[in-house]
């Protein structure tokens, strides 16, 4: 389960620093090339919703199978692929593979492991692992685009995928006989899902372009706010719903998910501006702004493995909030450095405060996230926090990327407009996560903590 975390959270970011290659093969400009990243994450998340539902009914090991064999096949068709409209359709494709099989793979380890420590340490080792899978996800982009060329990075997952559907079929057990009334899916609740983020960011995308007629920035966001009315709708009317209504009716659950959005929407932000500093603002090249991120990937390691034991003493409230708070550090200390446009080294300090901002943050919000998930559930409530983070996340970088660095807003600094847009949301998700009604520390935290 790990491994296929890992190479689907490297494919969220191993185009970030191969993008110009990408750009001079297929001779398309920055603003195309922004559906390369866009197009894979929020295709994934807005499908995530489906996919948790859909192991919920079909079975968990089933649908793990389909969606990693989708992943698998969309990698090898980027890898090879001929045209650049070819690229986009098969990152969308992976990006659907991916909403398929990880709420599969989430609920396989949660019902795994019962809650208290064996369940905080699982997803701590999860979370560990998709986080070192982003940032790793740099690393590997400058190793290969300078060596192999750029269809590698897509390529050099297609093995390990293999690996993983033989290591499924012969470790995950066997689904449950599928009842022969099973419920239909919810196919118009998933489009409606789907388009009203694709939408948004759509319209948050074009309106800093040039030239963009009115009716794309005023029409997009106005059909992202129909299809969110009409999801609504059509789940009060679903007699099997892809998101039933009483998954609101835990708050823990509901607040935490928010405040997933909110924190990695600053998460992915502080991504790119790590890599459009070291690149376009030093001019450093794809190989060197690369191994400079490595701090990252090592402290996001240590910092995901200590959590657990602090979630029994602090308590996740205090675990999450600590995480905004280092978050909104880094995002701060990025502002500062671009503002003095010092050396690349500077840039490790933040990079560390955002590993402490994901460790802390991430884990305490996946766990509140499944807590008092069942064998029914497990499959929705995964699906909703991986979606929570994967459009958290889309939402953040064309937002707070897309507003900050927009030609009409030429005479400011982009860092510094990207990192109070991205603090903003901060201050918004720590409020969140204050008021949540977190649960106090259980006796089995207590006992992992001891």
């Amino acid at each position: 389960m790990s491994m296929l975390q890992f190479f689907i959270a490297v494919d969220v970011t191993v185009v970030n620093i191969a993008l110009p290659s990408i750009g001079a093969d297929f001779d398309v400009d920055g603003h195309a090339l922004t559906w390369v990243v866009v197009g894979y994450t929020v295709a994934g998340g807005g499908l995530l919703m489906l996919g948790g539902r859909l192991g919920d009914l079909l079975g968990r090991r089933r649908v793990l199978l389909l969606g990693t064999g989708l992943f698998g096949a969309a990698s090898l068709l980027a890898g090879l692929a001929s045209t650049f409209a070819l690229l986009v359709v098969a990152r969308l494709l992976q990006g659907a593979g991916e909403a398929i099989a990880l709420p599969a793979a989430m609920a396989t380890i949660v019902l795994m492991f019962p809650e208290g420590p064996r369940r905080s340490r699982a997803l701590s080792v999860w979370a560990a692992v998709a986080s070192c899978g982003l940032v790793l996800g740099f690393v590997l982009s400058g190793i290969i685009t300078a060596h192999l060329g750029w269809r590698w990075i897509f390529l050099v997952s297609v093995p390990f995928v293999l690996i993983v559907l033989l290591a499924a079929v012969f470790l995950v057990e066997r689904d449950r006989p599928a009842a022969k009334d099973a419920p239909q899916l919810d196919l118009p609740g998933a489009l409606l899902l789907t388009a009203c983020p694709l939408l948004f960011i759509f319209g948050v995308v074009e309106a800093g372009e040039p030239g963009t007629p009115a009716w794309v920035v005023l029409g997009a966001p106005a059909g992202s706010v129909a299809a969110g009315a009409g999801f609504v709708r059509v789940e009060t009317r679903s007699c099997n719903p892809l998101l039933p209504l009483r998954f609101f009716a835990n708050r823990t659950r509901v607040a935490a998910n928010l405040a997933t959005m909110l924190l990695s929407q600053a998460l992915s932000t502080s991504f790119l501006l790590f890599t459009f500093y070291l690149q376009d603002r030093l001019g450093i090249g794809p190989l060197g702004a690369g191994l400079t991120m490595l701090p990252l990937a090592v402290s996001l390691i240590i910092f995901s493995m200590l959590v657990p034991r602090l979630l029994g003493r602090w308590g996740t409230r205090a675990c999450v909030l600590a995480g905004i708070g280092f978050t909104a550090a880094a995002m701060a200390a990025i502002a500062a450095i671009a503002a003095l446009r010092a050396g690349g080294m500077t840039m490790i300090p933040p990079m560390l405060l955002i590993a402490a901002g994901m460790g802390f943050g991430i884990v305490g919000l996946q766990y509140l996230a499944v807590s008092g998930v069942t064998e029914d559930d497990a499959g929705t409530a995964s699906g909703v926090q991986r979606a929570a983070d994967q459009l958290g996340g889309a939402a953040g970088v064309a937002v707070c990327v897309g507003i900050g660095f927009a030609p009409s807003l030429h005479s400011f600094d982009p860092f510094l407009v990207a990192t109070l847009l991205a603090v903003m949301g901060l201050v918004t998700g720590a409020v969140v996560a204050w008021r949540m009604p977190a649960p106090a520390p259980t006796a089995d935290l207590q006992e992992q903590a001891g």
